[in-house]
């Protein structure tokens, strides 16, 4: 016959006096302040809830009325008063500015937060990066504009999409640097031991355990940067300039965006105008929307792969 060995029962916890500890049942008092904290965690939601579901159905009514492809392939109207004309140049500007400011700050916000997380720890280069990032954070955008305004446009003498995307970069980077960091800190350490004393070298490790792990917060952190990047009005308005025709060139020209727009149009008296500000807003919160399911999917699908998942 074989032997049935029987694991060894779990240890009874005890006090430091040696008493046994026995779980204590919620009194009335602490099951109220529990309810009260819930009620109150749901209400904060509702409240919060509420004026964003009131503004994006407000955005949507209103941006239908004039949502067409045809208002979004046409150029420009030359008046505002004009009932003609769509917001084409202001779609293609808006994809391709963000476009670079992303190229720009997205891989350089991870590195930084790798950096700051699995190489730097207490050194003072690393603090000081880290409190940089922190102040860079609260930093007003118009001061961002006014800063590559400063020392891009007036040096190169031309409003371009690229001091545009420079401007929306510097917005986008301590975002990025500071969610990649606070998302890496959540990876169990326990993994990067494993992965070490099977003979990875660091460098791997962080490629195929940490980041996989650490991508969809790392994903959200990234695309909250760039829904406030393509939302941005204040830094566009000192270094692209004005188009009234579509420019792809990023490094050549002037161009616009649906965030100047909308601020053009919205601030017009004539009926036509304000419904094209509408469109546009309407049009940028579908960019937004589109971009974070595409966003998700790519993330989804690299995990699975890394990770050996089906």
């Amino acid at each position: 016959m074989t032997a049935t060995v029987v694991p060894p029962a779990p240890p009874t916890p005890r006090s430091p006096s040696g008493s046994i500890l026995r779980p204590r049942k919620a009194t009335g008092w602490r099951r109220f302040k529990s309810g009260l904290a819930s009620v109150l965690f749901v209400l904060a939601f509702v409240a919060a809830a509420i004026p964003l579901i009131a503004l994006v159905y407000y955005v949507t009514r209103e941006g239908l009325k004039v949502f067409s492809w045809e208002f979004l392939t046409t150029e420009l109207p030359f008046s505002q008063r004009s009932v003609d004309g769509g917001i084409g140049p202001a779609v293609v500007g808006t994809i391709v500015i963000t476009v670079g400011a992303t190229l720009m700050a997205v891989p350089l916000g991870v590195l930084g937060g790798i950096y700051l997380n699995e190489y730097a720890g207490k050194s003072k280069f690393g603090a000081l990066v880290r409190f940089l990032s922190e102040i860079l954070t609260g930093v007003p955008s118009i001061v961002m504009g006014l800063f590559i305004y400063t020392f891009w446009v007036l040096r190169v003498k031309e409003q371009t999409g690229f001091a545009g995307s420079l401007a929306l970069a510097c917005l986008m980077l301590p975002v990025v640097i500071r969610t990649s960091e606070e998302m890496l800190k959540l990876v169990p350490h326990e993994l990067r031991e494993g992965s070490l004393a099977l003979g990875s070298r660091k460098s791997r490790t962080i490629r195929t355990v940490v980041l996989p792990h650490a991508a969809p917060g790392i994903v959200s952190g990234s695309l909250l940067a760039v829904a406030r990047a393509a939302g941005e009005t204040a830094p566009l308005l000192f270094t692209i300039g004005a188009t009234q025709t579509a420019n792809w060139n990023l490094f050549e020209g002037t161009n616009t965006a649906l965030s100047v727009q909308i601020f053009g149009n919205a601030n017009s008296p004539y009926i036509p105008a304000q419904e094209r500000a509408f469109g546009a807003a309407f049009t940028l919160i579908l960019i937004v929307f589109v971009a974070t399911a595409l966003a998700r999917i790519v993330t989804v699908v690299y995990t699975r792969r890394v990770s050996g998942k089906s």
